[in-house]
């Protein structure tokens, strides 16, 4: 039966078992790395300790004290399709169409199939009505009430053929930026390398791009970065990493590296795996007009928390976010700046059949 507050009081529990037990288990990280090759123990690791934060007891009540969840099952059929480029990134949409009483069909990813059934089975022990609501797909999903999906710029066009007469959340490609101001910390440069490799920076909260004033010496960030160095040791990254120094230097591009990232002026936001693109600027204000005109295609700027410009950049409706928080989003941090809950709470129920 559904019961908003059981199922709240279960990700409690939820939450507890991401962060204390789900990481110890070996076998289900040899499988999800055995279908992924980017899935690594310590991506899988990474992003289940990132789940369990958002899911602390606190954490929770402050997030659903903001909505009014219905007392009954609703009857809607909610069709969400996950993407697959980081483990469990879909998990967020699967837990807020649980939470909204609707019927909950799922298509994974080929690319993240194991995991998402694994912790929803897992949340089923807490909440066995979990188990009743969720419907996991091979194939198409047909007559669904409403869409949440998430996909590339050809996944995009998919989405609309086929689900765009519905009420829906589609999610294209997105990047995320950092702005340098020149007063960062050694730290805050440690903890902007979790925000570009976490992951082998392949998210839409990974920093693809980083803003530098001119004359910062970016050795100060290599000295920081130096504990990702084994990145260069993996097959995939490496592959990566090796293509786009060939071409960059038969292109007579110039190209900064230290052995496990190549570094690149560039206009671009979006690098390629194994790079970073950087952009010297004079005037902060130049900076901020940039990302004003490019939002729609910008998941986060990530900055000093006490920089003049957070509340430049919030002004003109971008999501910020501290050093080192870009892969450890709360409840509340909605993919795209779109509100999934309130988006589910008020589909409206389907007709009564006579």
């Amino acid at each position: 039966m559904y019961d908003s507050n059981k199922l709240l009081s279960s990700l409690v529990q939820l939450g507890q078992w991401f962060r204390e037990e789900a990481h110890l288990d070996e076998e289900i990280q040899r499988t999800a790395l055995a279908q992924n090759g980017w899935f690594t123990a310590e991506s899988v690791k990474r992003s289940l300790q990132a789940h369990g934060h958002a899911l602390s007891e606190e954490g929770i009540a402050a997030w659903a004290e903001a909505y009014s969840f219905p007392a009954e099952k609703t009857g809607v059929k909610v069709g969400l399709i996950l993407a697959g480029n980081l483990p469990l990134v879909g998990w967020h949409d699967v837990l807020c169409a649980v939470l909204s009483g609707h019927e909950v069909h799922v298509k994974a990813s080929k690319d993240d199939a194991v995991l998402p059934p694994w912790v929803v089975a897992k949340w089923a022990e807490f909440a066995p009505y979990v188990g009743e609501a969720v419907v996991f797909h091979d194939g198409l999903m047909q007559h669904m009430d409403a869409v949440i999906a998430t996909g590339g710029a050809n996944a995009s066009r998919y989405f609309e053929a086929y689900f765009g007469h519905l009420p829906h959340v589609f999610r294209g490609p997105r990047t995320s930026v950092a702005v340098l101001d020149g007063a960062e910390t050694d730290a805050e440069l440690d903890q902007l390398g979790e925000d570009i490799f976490a992951h082998f920076g392949m998210g839409c909260r990974s920093v693809t791009k980083v803003w530098l004033p001119k004359g910062f010496d970016l050795d100060r960030c290599f000295a920081q970065w130096v504990r990702w160095g084994h990145l260069g040791q993996h097959g995939k990254y490496a592959n990566n990493y090796d293509y786009h120094k060939a071409v960059w230097l038969l292109n007579k591009e110039e190209v900064v590296e230290n052995g496990f990232l190549l570094v690149k002026a560039d206009d671009d936001l979006v690098s390629p795996i194994g790079t970073l693109f950087i952009e010297r600027y004079e005037e902060a204000s130049a900076v901020q007009a940039k990302l004003a005109e490019r939002q729609d295609d910008i998941q986060v700027v990530t900055l000093r928390a006490d920089s003049a410009s957070v509340a430049a950049l919030q002004a003109e409706g971008l999501r910020v976010a501290s050093f080192g928080e870009n892969q450890c989003p709360t409840l509340r941090d909605y993919a795209d700046g779109v509100d999934t809950m309130s988006f589910l709470l008020t589909l409206p129920k389907p007709p009564v059949e006579a």
